[in-house]
């Protein structure tokens, strides 16, 4: 049988550090595990325009359609900040979710027990902390048209935005929303802004049509997502799904991510239709950025990337138990008190580990879960 392509782009910034400790764990669960992967790797972002003066080249993009599954590490920097918006390292990744139609963003947000304490808010407030925000990825502001920037009349400019969504965009976000759900506790919350917005009007009609034609047995809400933001803050916990537009999405994940203490224990995963193979295309990612003022130094926390390659074991390659083996890796480092600089509070139990120390930890951990 064929090994299951996996293609790396590892980006810019911290993105080749941490993505290093995933290509560690990677190898682990082939010599230990006995999962075989077929890993290539390319260029994305500013790592891809130094080279060849695109964030995407067409061939990489070739090479991430076909691929099993895609795993990022991070892209963009100041470097970059002068280009022209068309070419800046971002381009490259919106065209990925695009080209590949990824539709539905997966934004886990869960609190691991020894950093509950991390959060800004109250551990009473997350502690056991464990949400799915399922956003929709390919339609909405970000890509409706028209769109751009305009003279107006009296010497003034326009700048134009359009929110547009399909019955059938809505509906197959939706559909992922409640198939996640049941595999969870069953609740879905859908958030959108259908007291001012007929594209939120929209979007509540068909969740609800939806959800009474196919799942009639999964637990529906819907909330305004203003309100929404501040439920995450007063209750984050009310929430098991919570679905909701591109626009929104974005919004409400960071919000939710900051509830578990720090960006750089947060994955992704964009999934679109399944293929051939009956996998979905799928892109992994972590949620934390290129963090150009700590790259280079292993400082970063590459938990999130490893945790995004958990979630690529599971989603994209069956793989369930092998993915709860990493994920419960990874929690019993930061149990012991092993840190990299995100997570350091100065705590007498806690050490300063370097990324590859982080590496090394989680790997030493997963030789304990044999």
């Amino acid at each position: 049988m064929l090994k299951p392509s996996l293609l790396i782009l590892a980006g810019d910034g911290i993105g080749p550090e941490v993505m290093e400790q995933v290509k560690r764990v990677i190898s682990w669960f082939e010599e230990r595990r006995g999962l075989a992967f077929d890993v290539s790797e390319a260029l994305l972002g500013g790592s891809s325009f130094d080279v060849h003066g695109t964030p995407l080249t067409d061939d990489v993009m070739q090479q991430a359609d076909q691929a099993d599954a895609v795993l990022l590490g991070a892209v963009g920097g100041p470097a970059y900040d002068d280009l022209d918006f068309s070419v800046k390292p971002e381009r490259g990744l919106l065209r990925l979710r695009k080209e590949m139609d990824l539709y539905a963003n997966l934004r886990p947000a869960q609190c691991f027990d020894a950093l509950a304490d991390h959060s800004t808010l109250k551990r009473e407030i997350v502690a056991g902390l464990d949400i799915l925000i399922v956003r929709e990825l390919t339609s909405g502001v970000y890509f409706g048209e028209p769109r751009g920037i305009i003279e107006d009349n009296e010497g003034g400019r326009i700048g134009i935005n359009t929110q547009r969504y399909t019955s059938g965009e809505i509906q197959r976000v939706a559909r992922s929303a409640f198939e996640l759900a049941r595999r969870r506790n069953n609740r879905v919350c859908s958030m959108d802004k259908a007291n001012v917005m007929e594209s939120g009007v929209l979007w509540r009609e068909e969740v609800d049509a939806i959800h009474a034609r196919e799942y009639p047995d999964v637990e529906l809400s819907h909330m305004y997502a203003d309100n929404g933001a501040m439920q995450l803050v007063r209750n984050p916990r009310q929430f098991d799904v919570i679905v909701t537009d591109n626009l929104f999405g974005d919004i409400l994940s960071d919000c939710a991510a900051m509830l578990t203490g720090s960006l750089g224990m947060l994955p992704s995963a964009s999934l679109g239709a399944a293929t051939e193979s009956g996998r979905p295309k799928a892109l992994y990612e972590p949620v934390h950025g290129s963090a150009p003022d700590i790259a280079g130094q292993g400082l970063a926390n590459p938990s999130a990337c490893l945790l995004s390659f958990a979630m690529a074991l599971r989603y994209s390659f069956d793989q369930g138990q092998e993915a709860e083996r990493l994920e419960q890796a990874v929690e019993a480092v930061l149990a012991k008190g092993i840190r990299t600089r995100d997570l350091f509070q100065g705590a007498d139990n806690e050490m300063h580990s370097s990324t590859e120390g982080m590496g090394d930890a989680v790997i030493a951990a997963l030789e304990q879960s044999l």
